[in-house]
C-alpha cells in the first residue's frame, strides 16, 4: 500500500483588516473600531492612533470587506487583505 496525499482546498481564506491612516475624523473612526472589535473606547483609540494596525484578523473575507468599507465611510483609510499563511507559497 503506498501513501497517499490529500490537497485541501479552502473557498473561505481568513482575512485581516488593516488600517493605515485614520485620517482627520479620529474619534468617528475609534467610535467603528469599538463597535468592530467590542474593545474600550481607550482600547480603541490606542489602536487607532497606532497605525498602522489590524482592526480585525482572520475573518471571513465578507466581513472583512464590510469592516473595511465601515472605516472608510468613517474618514479613514483602510483594507481588507487576505491573510499570509505560512504555507501561502504553496498556491
Amino acid at each position: 500500500m503506498g501513501d497517499e496525499y490529500v490537497w485541501l482546498v479552502c473557498d473561505d481564506t481568513p482575512h485581516d483588516v488593516l488600517l493605515t491612516d485614520p485620517g482627520a475624523r479620529v474619534l468617528d473612526v475609534v467610535q467603528v473600531v469599538r463597535r468592530l472589535t467590542g474593545l474600550s473606547l481607550w482600547h480603541s483609540k490606542v489602536l487607532v492612533t497606532r497605525t498602522p494596525a489590524v482592526v480585525l484578523a482572520r475573518v471571513p473575507e465578507e466581513d472583512a470587506t464590510a469592516a473595511a468599507s465601515a472605516l472608510r465611510a468613517a474618514g479613514a483609510v483602510a483594507e481588507a487583505r487576505e491573510q499570509q499563511g505560512p504555507d501561502s507559497h504553496w498556491s
